[in-house]
């Protein structure tokens, strides 16, 4: 998906935890907001994979004062088939379905590129 507030900048489905969600309860939630689709209703993989990261600057705001870094947590979910996607129109203004190799080649994030080479593995594919 584009981001709406950064023309080319390209991402998976992100967000933060609300409350007292699990992870799991935000990816479904985050799927759901960005999406349209429900996650609940396909097999949602927890990887058991968590990478930390520095914040960009420009999106700072969007956190606790004094917060410079993020906790990411990595799920995938399996679609029956490549399905037609209700974008949040404040986050993003477009989505192609894509290879995985083709897709790790437009995100700007590393975490997103390493989600992407990890489904490969998962597959038995390579770059």
């Amino acid at each position: 998906m584009e981001r709406a507030d950064k023309a080319g900048f390209w991402q998976s489905v992100t967000g933060s935890l609300e409350d007292d969600e699990t992870p799991r309860q935000a990816a479904i939630r985050e799927v759901r907001e960005e999406t349209g689709l429900n996650a609940a209703q396909y097999e949602l993989q927890d990887w058991q994979v968590s990478n930390v990261y520095e914040i960009y600057p420009h999106w700072r705001h969007r956190y606790a004062p004094g917060v410079t870094e993020n906790r990411e947590h990595l799920f995938a979910l399996t679609l029956p088939a490549a399905l037609p996607v209700k974008l949040a129109p404040d986050e993003h203004v477009r989505y192609e379905w894509v290879d995985w190799r083709e897709a790790a080649k437009r995100v700007f994030s590393w975490t997103n590129v390493d989600a992407l080479k990890r489904l490969g593995e998962r597959n038995g594919l390579k770059m």
